[in-house]
């Protein structure tokens, strides 16, 4: 197992961490506000028509685009220099991060086949990473080096598969016009990076004429921050790095303020009379069961069939227990699953259950990976 961390997963590291506090100070404000005198006002505000569209689409399709230029950075850094860049280091992520999408999207389907609600299928297949790093640091030195970039690695894999997910599942009827303009971008931005350009303005407009033909094309917008991601040139990795420079810009920005407005403009939980009868609910119950128990069983299956069949000798530096910790945590579904949840469903009464339940279940996961990490050998 690597354990000599590269200097850019530090600092990958500890924004996350620290921006997980703050996403969670912002989370229970939302929720706080949502159900305090000021209700109407506050989730009004996040209406607030602006050029475009209003102030909740530019959060939802324009700064998260951001963020998910940010994941695709990340998961380019991985893929050359990281964790998944050896593999005999990627399989037992990549094999827990597999399980841990498949199922909980299995249970989740278990629960709603048939219904009008099966298209939520990818609300528990999410993991937070600010959260659940957050929850982690918690525990200091405790945790193996090795289970931290294991969990790293398994919730960036996670991302990557949501995207896929989001893109095929979650996108509104095509226009072949539009989608015909974005490829012509992205090769543009394709040739630029086979040229060898390294000044990042180019890359950075292209990405932002990306993201309108991919809104126009009705794919969701976000993807284009991904595309970008993987056009900027990645180099040898090393500090002059267009796509190390860009990375090390972004993740204060994105760990300390879009993160958090993401929080505040969609985490508003208004609790009625009545609100735990959303857990019976079959969206209710899937999204609980899915990432409370198909997300650590599916890592634990993840990386038992690693360990099994792929001869995978990383896993000798933590326990058993190390790795159902991980499993539980990466159950913490929080921002991920939210914006899931606003693409798959229409009627406020399933946005509002779907929500009710990625809290509960969250709050349960990360409880939950916080005893039993505590519990596990303090050290390799």
């Amino acid at each position: 197992m690597i354990t000599k961390l590269t200097k850019l997963f530090t600092e990958f590291f500890e924004s996350e961490r620290t921006g997980g506090f703050l996403l969670m100070g912002a989370a229970a404000l939302a929720v706080v506000l949502a159900n305090s005198a000021v209700s109407e006002s506050f989730l009004h505000f996040w209406h607030t028509e602006l050029p475009g569209g209003n102030l909740e689409f530019w959060i939802n399709d324009g700064l998260m685009a951001v963020f998910f230029l940010l994941v695709g950075l990340e998961i380019e850094r991985e893929l050359y220099i990281g964790e998944l860049s050896d593999r005999s280091n990627a399989m037992l992520p990549v094999a827990a991060a597999v399980g841990g999408m498949l199922l909980p999207a299995g249970i989740y389907f278990a629960f709603n086949a048939g219904l009008p609600t099966q298209n939520g299928f990818g609300v528990p297949m999410a993991t937070d990473i600010a959260f659940a790093l957050g929850v982690l640091s918690l525990i200091g030195n405790r945790v193996p080096v090795s289970i931290k970039v294991f969990l790293t690695a398994l919730a960036i894999i996670d991302d990557l598969g949501a995207i896929l997910v989001i893109a095929i599942f979650y996108s509104d009827s095509f226009s072949w016009w539009w989608l015909g303009i974005s490829a012509a971008i992205f090769g543009v931005m394709i040739l630029l990076n086979r040229f060898k350009i390294k000044n990042l303005t180019p890359y950075l407009l292209l990405g932002a004429a990306l993201w309108y033909t991919i809104h126009h094309a009705g794919i969701h917008a976000t993807i284009a921050g991904v595309l970008t991601a993987f056009a900027i040139p990645f180099g040898d990795g090393g500090e002059r790095s267009p796509s190390y420079v860009l990375q090390h810009f972004l993740h204060k920005p994105v760990a300390f303020f879009i993160m958090p407005v993401f929080a505040l403009a969609n985490a508003g939980l208004v609790l009625e009379s009545g609100w735990t009868q959303s857990f019976g609910a079959p969206v209710g119950l899937g999204i609980l069961f899915g990432l409370l128990l198909g997300k650590p069983a599916g890592v634990l299956l993840g990386v038992w069939l690693s360990r099994r069949f792929a001869g995978d000798e990383s896993a000798k530096n933590a326990t058993w227990m190390h790795y159902f910790g991980a499993g539980l945590l990466a159950g913490v579904g929080f921002t991920m699953s939210i914006f899931i949840t606003l693409l798959a469903f229409e009627t406020p009464d399933e946005i509002t259950t779907a929500k009710t339940a990625i809290f509960a279940a969250s709050l349960l996961a990360g409880v939950a990976g916080y005893v039993v990490m505590k519990l596990a050998p303090s050290r390799e």
